[in-house]
């Protein structure tokens, strides 16, 4: 499955992260991926192996159960298990704004190109996608938009906050 990096380029890349079955041996070292049911298992063990270590959340967790181990995770998955369910977007905002992590926050399932805007508007920096071409259209996609009127959580200010810093700077000139 092709990754593509938000920010702001839009980068297709290869996955960083190690998907780890709930079955198999985790690593000592190395970036890891693994279920949120493995991770709660022993999530002080997980914190002090050698590599870094993201968590597949489901929509359906509430994510104060991550929270006392933001600090300690690399990256989230949240997932979107059908296109028409948005519990991962909310998932996305907490985790953003009110949590304040900064870890990569990735969309994983059903993650399709029409969506892509909104998702980096709630938050996301990562995305599986199934096609290459959903991977091509969505670095397009990133760089296409750069202006906003909502705030939300990627951290870019709104077209209003432009404006005012643009006014502020120019009568601080005169």
């Amino acid at each position: 499955m092709p990754l593509v990096k938000g920010g702001k380029g839009g980068k297709i890349t290869a996955d960083p992260l190690i998907h780890v079955a709930d079955d198999a041996d985790i690593p000592g070292e190395g970036a890891i991926l693994i279920s949120a049911a493995r991770f709660l298992e022993d999530a002080e063990a997980l914190s002090l192996r050698a590599g870094r270590t993201a968590v597949i959340w489901p929509n359906n967790r509430d994510v104060d159960d991550l929270v006392p181990h933001l600090g300690r995770l690399a990256g989230v998955a949240l997932v979107f298990p059908t296109f028409r369910d948005g519990r991962a977007y909310s998932q996305a905002r907490l985790l953003r704004e009110r949590h304040g992590f900064k870890g990569e926050l990735r969309a994983t399932g059903q993650v399709l190109r029409d969506q892509f805007v909104f998702m980096l508007r709630a938050g996301f920096d990562a995305f599986e996608v199934k096609k290459q071409s959903d991977a091509e259209a969505f670095a397009a996609t990133v760089k296409r938009y750069s202006v906003f009127y909502q705030p939300t959580g990627d951290g870019r200010i709104t077209a209003l906050h432009r404006r005012m810093q643009l006014r502020h700077s120019e009568s601080a000139g005169q």
